[in-house]
């Protein structure tokens, strides 16, 4: 299947990731988020906890490699240029840290218009931690076949390919793709003919039990929750429109969606052999350790990170060290001398799904 002939131009995409970094960089973007649900939940405290900081192993396997810590550095993008940049330097910063990494939006390289760093310098940046690639769901019934996400697995060496579902996103953009009939059997499909492994994630409005079960079905390894709580892209839309009616429909859906809290605990009780990871407005590694808790087995951050990564990869580098430190201590303070530990830690307040 090839790529249908009216797909918008490359500037026209290169100008709109670039629009949206902006506007997620910008702090009025916060004041427009809906709860995470994280916050919610409390740790008891240990204050024997009979285990030393320094030797606490944070470390676990995914997609076949060992991570030091478990962190995903979720999928960011931007124009060409800026997101070479970002690509790099996020690359150079799993590396360093042994941690994984997810690419932002590829439909651009798929396509042959720029690579935007999205090349095999990527995994030679990065060659001992996962790398995932990425497409967009509605591009697979738009046009996209095996052949053009194998492009984009094979472009950067990829261990996996992450398919992601905005619809809201979509449905409140000028000119989204809209049409979602054939998605889940185009998802199957992948899963039974792409030589690698298929991770579904949401990119702010969360996935629900029933979603998830339907996905796992389908043959999909592991979901990333991403649920309401981190960056709204409806609210990113709404910032971009020049038309008030449809900056207005937008702002409605600011808040949408199941709580990043709520779905870990619905995707993990539902998919209990499933690999799940927990992001959605992960602002730090207490807020990571507080997903693993719930039912994660990675935590994945994206726009918390996204000013480090814009900058340097030593500044990238610096942000994901205090995360890794950040979870560690929390580990510490609930006497968890590793993961697996961490998931029977003490609750004060109650983490089942009527309270998220």
């Amino acid at each position: 299947m090839s790529v249908s002939g009216d797909t918008p131009a490359a500037g026209d995409i290169a100008a709109r990731k670039s629009d949206h970094l902006d506007i997620v960089l910008h702090p009025s973007l916060a004041a427009r988020r809906a709860d995470s649900g994280l916050s919610q939940i409390v740790f008891e405290h240990v204050a024997l906890p009979e285990i030393s900081l320094a030797e606490i192993d944070l470390s676990t396997q995914f997609l076949g490699r060992r991570l030091a810590a478990p962190l995903l550095i979720s999928s960011m993008t931007g124009g060409p240029e800026r997101a070479a940049r970002i690509n790099r330097n996020l690359a150079e910063a799993a590396q360093a840290l042994g941690i994984a990494l997810a690419v932002g939006s590829q439909r651009i390289a798929i396509e042959g218009r720029a690579s935007g760093g999205l090349d095999r310098q990527l995994r030679d940046a990065a060659p001992d931690v996962p790398i995932l690639a990425n497409v967009g769901a509605a591009q697979l019934v738009l046009g996209y076949g095996l052949t053009e996400v194998r492009r984009a697995v094979d472009m950067i060496d990829a261990d996996a390919l992450i398919v992601h579902l905005n619809p809201l996103q979509e449905a409140v953009q000028s000119g989204g793709d809209t049409n979602w009939r054939g998605v889940l059997a185009a998802i199957g499909e992948l899963a039974r003919t792409l030589p690698v492994p298929i991770v579904v994630k949401e990119v702010g409005a969360g996935i629900s039990a029933t979603v998830a079960l339907r996905l796992v079905d389908a043959g999909v390894h592991a979901i990333d929750v991403a649920g309401a709580g981190g960056t709204s892209w409806a609210a990113v839309e709404a910032e971009r429109s020049p038309d008030p009616a449809q900056r207005a429909t937008a702002l409605a859906f600011s808040d949408w969606g199941i709580s990043t809290a709520r779905a870990i605990v619905d995707v993990r009780a539902a998919c209990p052999e499933t690999v799940v990871i927990g992001s959605g407005g992960i602002r730090d590694g207490l807020d990571a350790a507080k997903a693993i808790r719930l039912g994660a087995d990675l935590a994945g951050q994206a726009a918390a990170s996204l000013g480090s990564a814009d900058a340097s990869p030593e500044a990238a580098v610096a942000h994901f060290q205090q995360v890794i430190a950040q979870l560690r201590i929390a580990c510490f303070c609930t006497g968890s001398a590793d993961l697996a530990a961490l998931r029977r830690a003490v609750l004060l307040s109650p983490a089942g799904p009527g309270s998220l």
